[in-house]
Protein backbone atom coordinates (compact mmCIF):
# COMPACT_ATOMS: atom_id res chain seq x y z
CA UNK A 1 0.00 0.00 0.00
CA UNK A 2 1.11 3.38 -1.08
CA UNK A 3 1.98 5.23 2.07
CA UNK A 4 0.56 8.63 0.74
CA UNK A 5 -3.10 6.96 -0.05
CA UNK A 6 -3.03 4.99 3.49
CA UNK A 7 -2.34 9.04 4.96
CA UNK A 8 -4.94 10.19 3.29
CA UNK A 9 -7.40 7.72 3.99
CA UNK A 10 -6.90 7.86 7.32
CA UNK A 11 -7.28 11.30 7.13
CA UNK A 12 -10.56 11.55 5.69
CA UNK A 13 -12.39 8.20 7.47
CA UNK A 14 -12.78 7.45 11.48
CA UNK A 15 -10.68 4.91 12.49
CA UNK A 16 -13.16 2.18 12.99
CA UNK A 17 -12.76 -0.70 16.38
CA UNK A 18 -14.61 -3.35 17.66
CA UNK A 19 -17.09 -2.09 20.14
CA UNK A 20 -16.34 -4.01 23.59
CA UNK A 21 -19.82 -5.82 22.84
CA UNK A 22 -18.32 -7.57 19.85
CA UNK A 23 -15.04 -8.44 21.56
CA UNK A 24 -17.26 -9.76 24.32
CA UNK A 25 -14.93 -7.43 26.82
CA UNK A 26 -17.26 -8.60 29.53
CA UNK A 27 -16.80 -12.22 29.86
CA UNK A 28 -13.28 -13.19 27.59
CA UNK A 29 -9.99 -11.93 29.74
CA UNK A 30 -7.66 -9.89 28.33
CA UNK A 31 -3.68 -10.68 27.50
CA UNK A 32 -1.23 -7.99 27.56
CA UNK A 33 1.89 -8.40 26.81
CA UNK A 34 5.03 -6.60 27.81
CA UNK A 35 6.38 -7.91 24.67
CA UNK A 36 3.96 -6.48 22.28
CA UNK A 37 4.45 -9.04 19.19
CA UNK A 38 5.16 -7.40 15.63
CA UNK A 39 1.89 -8.29 13.27
CA UNK A 40 0.07 -7.03 9.64
CA UNK A 41 -3.27 -6.20 10.81
CA UNK A 42 -6.76 -5.22 8.58
CA UNK A 43 -7.74 -2.44 9.87
CA UNK A 44 -10.98 -0.22 8.74
CA UNK A 45 -11.08 3.38 8.13
CA UNK A 46 -14.52 4.26 7.51
CA UNK A 47 -15.58 1.92 4.51
CA UNK A 48 -12.26 1.43 3.50
CA UNK A 49 -10.22 -1.80 4.44
CA UNK A 50 -6.48 -1.40 5.00
CA UNK A 51 -3.45 -3.46 5.45
CA UNK A 52 -1.30 -1.81 7.85
CA UNK A 53 1.74 -3.05 10.06
CA UNK A 54 1.97 -2.72 14.12
CA UNK A 55 2.10 -4.73 17.32
CA UNK A 56 -0.61 -6.75 18.84
CA UNK A 57 -0.33 -5.02 22.38
CA UNK A 58 -3.77 -6.66 23.44
CA UNK A 59 -5.81 -9.62 22.86
CA UNK A 60 -8.75 -12.45 23.88
CA UNK A 61 -9.97 -15.35 22.38
CA UNK A 62 -11.57 -13.37 19.40
CA UNK A 63 -9.78 -10.25 18.84
CA UNK A 64 -6.76 -8.16 19.19
CA UNK A 65 -5.87 -4.67 19.94
CA UNK A 66 -2.92 -3.50 17.69
CA UNK A 67 -1.35 0.08 17.80
CA UNK A 68 0.39 1.20 14.43
CA UNK A 69 1.74 4.47 12.99
CA UNK A 70 0.88 6.53 9.91
CA UNK A 71 3.28 8.68 9.80
CA UNK A 72 4.20 10.72 13.53
CA UNK A 73 0.76 9.70 14.70
CA UNK A 74 -0.38 6.61 16.61
CA UNK A 75 -2.99 4.70 16.03
CA UNK A 76 -4.69 1.98 18.04
CA UNK A 77 -7.92 -0.55 17.58
CA UNK A 78 -9.38 -3.50 18.33
CA UNK A 79 -9.74 -6.25 15.27
CA UNK A 80 -11.04 -9.69 14.94
CA UNK A 81 -7.73 -11.83 15.69
CA UNK A 82 -8.32 -13.34 12.51
CA UNK A 83 -7.33 -10.30 10.61
CA UNK A 84 -4.16 -10.45 12.04
CA UNK A 85 -0.76 -12.28 10.92
CA UNK A 86 2.10 -12.33 12.88
CA UNK A 87 5.51 -10.79 11.84
CA UNK A 88 9.35 -12.36 12.11
CA UNK A 89 10.63 -8.95 11.67
CA UNK A 90 9.40 -5.63 13.35
CA UNK A 91 6.92 -3.67 11.99
CA UNK A 92 7.45 -0.98 9.53
CA UNK A 93 5.87 2.55 9.84
CA UNK A 94 4.02 4.32 7.54
CA UNK A 95 5.78 6.74 6.02
CA UNK A 96 9.27 5.22 6.89
CA UNK A 97 9.76 3.74 3.63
Amino acid sequence: MDDKILARIASENPLQSLTPRERQADTLPETRDPQPKPCSAWVRFGPHAMRVEGTVVVWNDIACGVLFHIGDKELRCWVWANAVTPLRRPPRMSGQG
